[in-house]
């Protein structure tokens, strides 16, 4: 039986993204498994559902940046709630599959992420911020915003989007892990739970 695999769906505005991607990796390392990255439009979602982030009560909001501080100091990460949120993600979401191409998805998402949620950079929500993370992964910027504007891309992105909603996603970040989904930053232990039962059956 081949390695399992979880599929995760992102989106470079959600915080609790900014985490999950960062937990994810010694997880998926002790059950052998591997990191299958899927970009979804969580603002074309939203818009959809009529659903606006920054309208919910303000002492949720409060609450909700106050737990965040806590996840950062409890994993020891430079999390930060940057100063311009929420940001305009799609070009930053095709940049990903665009990376694609020279195989370089996971290294662009993590210096997207890092960008924005560490050190404050809004400018990712456009090329001129995301051209200079291409050239520092040795790829041509007008090779990289070429490739990222392209109908295919474009395309991919809806597909990707539209194919997590077809499983079931409704937000990110959503894991899953055989038949399972599991939705939050909080759900590590049940993605392990799960690899564990899937490795252990393998066995």
């Amino acid at each position: 039986m081949s390695a399992p695999v979880v599929d995760v769906y992102w989106d470079t505005g959600s915080t609790n993204t900014y985490f999950a991607l960062k937990l994810l990796p010694p997880i998926v390392a002790k059950y052998g498994a591997s990191l299958r990255l899927h970009p979804f439009n969580l603002g074309h979602v939203f818009r959809h559902h009529n659903y606006v982030l920054m309208e919910e009560p303000a002492t949720k909001i409060s609450n909700r940046i106050r737990d965040l501080e806590r996840w950062a100091l409890r994993h020891e990460l430079p999390f930060r709630v940057p100063d311009t949120f929420p940001i305009k993600t799609s070009r930053a979401l095709r940049g990903s599959i665009a990376m694609r191409h020279w195989q370089l998805e996971h290294e662009y998402v993590e210096a997207v992420m890092s960008a924005y949620w560490e050190k404050n950079d809004a400018s990712i929500a456009d090329y001129a911020g995301l051209r200079p993370i291409a050239a520092r992964l040795g790829v041509d910027p007008d090779a990289f915003e070429a490739r990222s504007e392209s109908e295919l891309v474009r395309q991919a992105l809806i597909d990707s989007t539209d194919q997590g909603l077809a499983r079931g996603v409704f937000g990110v970040p959503s894991m899953v892990v055989g038949k399972e989904l599991f939705w939050g930053k909080d759900r590590m232990d049940f993605v392990a739970d799960e690899l564990q039962r899937l490795t252990s059956r393998a066995a």
